[in-house]
């Protein structure tokens, strides 16, 4: 019996297009077929771009393939700009705001060969949270939609997850690709700050914001990093685990916010597997998180401010109410406070930089819990900022989230990898030799 085309991983779909086994446009219509069967109950996606993206994808069938990202439909979070098409970011604000030009990563993966079917939900310009007053509804986590799917690159997450899209482009400005690959069970990438252009992406904080891929496998994530920066990664993948010296962060997760039992123990067991198959795995200590929240929260509050100043004054009530809530602090923010914070950054990022002269790679939680419940606002409210993401935006590392197993309630946990800035091809290289081990590489929720 065949295998339905949208069940394919990017790198999988990428040979069979690439041998003449498959046709961009039979990926791309396989992929449509899954959109309409889960979508009502997902709302991963803002808009559906079916026939500019049948268009592209049934040109491209004429064309010998590119590489591997030839015929690949790509979700594209709707903050950042597909030429022709509105950006809405989510929000009442930018209804109509229609943009004449790809953003620069858009851009790149077009030359590449990709196809662009959907604009995905997101939170409110990237900050809000799972919202009900907006005008459309938050995505939901495919392993179980009475659940939140992470954010801010919601729909990014649940649609790759559920098999919608091999590939989708999210950004993370205080983890917000790496929230949802926790939560959906996928990978998530946040790359060096700056390695990827943000120009044709709505900003949220400058000096934190990354663009990042999320996708079903650590290789898919280099598939696509490539395509997004003209670099090689995947050359390192197949390195293996031999050799690496990596250090396991165990005061995030067991003192700065102790995690759920589940995830604690997907975490040690993460660090056992790795130690057990070449590498050299010793426990590390970095600053509390609690310090690099504190400097995340200050500069994003200022940044983001800056942004939304005019809406805020003029038009607030087009705001979700927990937008408002969490733009409106950034406006009492000082330049002292600024000052003060960017002063603590540098101390932060000499700590990290000291950790990787003692070691390769950081090991630490992701997510301190499993999903909450979407219709639960005092939960989602107390266990979003529960996280080990920040700190990584505030340093500009790159950092990469992937599944380390699935909760007693059947949703998963995660784990994440860090590197040292630029080193990506060395942060696939752990992450896929952790992901080859452990499991649950390219595992599917049973939507």
């Amino acid at each position: 019996m065949s295998t339905a085309p949208w069940t394919l991983t990017l790198a999988e779909a990428s040979a069979r297009i690439a041998d003449g086994a498959l046709k961009p446009s039979t990926l791309l219509r396989s992929c449509l077929e899954r959109v309409a069967e889960v979508e009502p109950r997902l709302n991963a996606c803002i808009r559906i771009l079916e026939q500019p993206a049948l268009a592209a994808a049934e040109a491209l069938d004429r064309e010998t393939p590119r590489g591997p990202l030839h015929g690949i439909p790509v979700g594209i979070k709707d903050i950042i700009d597909i030429a022709g098409e509105i950006t809405t970011c989510h929000s009442a604000q930018l209804l109509d705001n229609r943009k004449a030009e790809d953003a620069i990563v858009v851009a790149r993966l077009r030359a590449a060969g990709a196809v662009f079917p959907a604009k995905l939900s997101t939170h409110e310009f990237a900050i809000g949270g799972p919202a009900f007053d907006l005008p459309f509804p938050p995505a939901r986590n495919p392993w179980n939609t009475g659940h939140h799917p992470g954010g801010s690159s919601s729909g990014s997450g649940a649609s790759v997850a559920a098999g919608m899209f091999p590939a989708a482009l999210g950004t993370d400005t205080g983890g917000s690709v790496r929230h949802p690959a926790s939560h959906c069970g996928i990978v998530g990438l946040k790359p060096t700050y700056d390695l990827v252009p943000r120009a044709g992406v709505f900003p949220l904080a400058f000096t934190l914001d990354h663009v990042g891929p999320l996708t079903r496998t650590v290789e898919d994530s280099a598939i696509m990093l490539e395509a997004m920066t003209g670099n090689a990664y995947r050359g390192e993948i197949a390195g293996g685990l031999s050799g690496l010296r990596i250090g396991y962060v165990r005061n995030f997760h067991e003192k700065d916010q102790p995690a759920h039992p589940e995830m604690a123990a997907s975490l040690d067991a993460a660090a056992a597997l790795l130690a057990a198959h070449g590498a050299t795995v010793r426990d590390i200590a970095l600053p509390s998180l609690n310090d690099f929240a504190v400097v995340n929260r200050t500069l994003l509050g200022a940044e983001s401010a800056s942004i939304h100043e005019f809406w805020l004054r003029e038009a607030p009530e087009k705001y979700a109410g927990v937008t408002r809530r969490r733009l409106l602090p950034g406006m009492f923010v000082t330049g002292a406070d600024v000052v003060q914070a960017q002063r603590h950054r540098a101390k932060l990022l000499a700590a990290v930089q000291a950790a990787f002269e003692e070691v390769d790679i950081l090991l630490c939680a992701s997510s301190m819990d499993p999903a909450a419940r979407i219709d639960d606002v005092p939960e989602v409210e107390r266990t979003y900022p529960r996280q080990a993401r920040t700190a990584f935006n505030v340093t500009g590392h790159p950092a990469i989230t992937l599944m380390s197993g699935l909760s007693s309630g059947g949703l998963p946990l995660s784990v994440q990898f860090v590197a040292p800035a630029w080193r990506e091809a060395l942060l696939f290289r752990a992450a896929a030799g952790y992901e080859a081990l452990a499991g649950f590489k390219g595992m599917r929720p049973p939507l």
